[in-house]
C-alpha cells in the first residue's frame, strides 16, 4: 500500500482534468492498480476493502456491497486502469 500512500501526498491540482467526472489522477489509479497487483487480487474482500480505503482517503464515502462489486469487475478485466478508473468514480459518493 505505500505506492498508493505516496501518491495520495504527491497529488497535484495540474494533474487533474477539467471534466467533474475525472476525479483520480492518472498517478493515483497507477499506485492504486500497483497495490491491486502486488496483491495479486486473490481475495476480492481485500480488494473491495483496498477501494474503500482508496475513496475514504480522499473523503468518499463508498457502500461495502458496491466496492465488492466493483472489485469483482476489475479483477476480470484484468485490472485494466480504464475499468479501475470507471469503477472508482461510480463508486465515490459525494460526502
Amino acid at each position: 500500500m505505500t505506492a498508493m500512500f505516496e501518491a495520495m501526498n504527491d497529488r497535484s491540482s495540474n494533474e487533474r482534468s477539467n471534466n467533474d467526472k475525472d476525479r483520480f489522477t492518472a498517478t493515483e489509479l497507477a499506485a492504486l492498480r500497483s497495490d491491486l497487483l502486488q496483491g495479486g487480487m486473490i481475495d476480492s474482500y481485500e480488494a473491495a476493502e483496498l477501494l474503500q480505503v482508496f475513496l475514504m482517503g480522499r473523503g468518499y464515502g463508498v457502500s461495502p456491497k458496491a466496492a465488492l462489486d466493483a472489485a469483482g469487475r476489475v479483477e476480470m478485466a484484468g485490472c485494466a486502469l480504464p475499468v479501475l478508473q470507471f469503477e472508482l468514480e461510480n463508486l465515490a459518493l459525494v460526502m
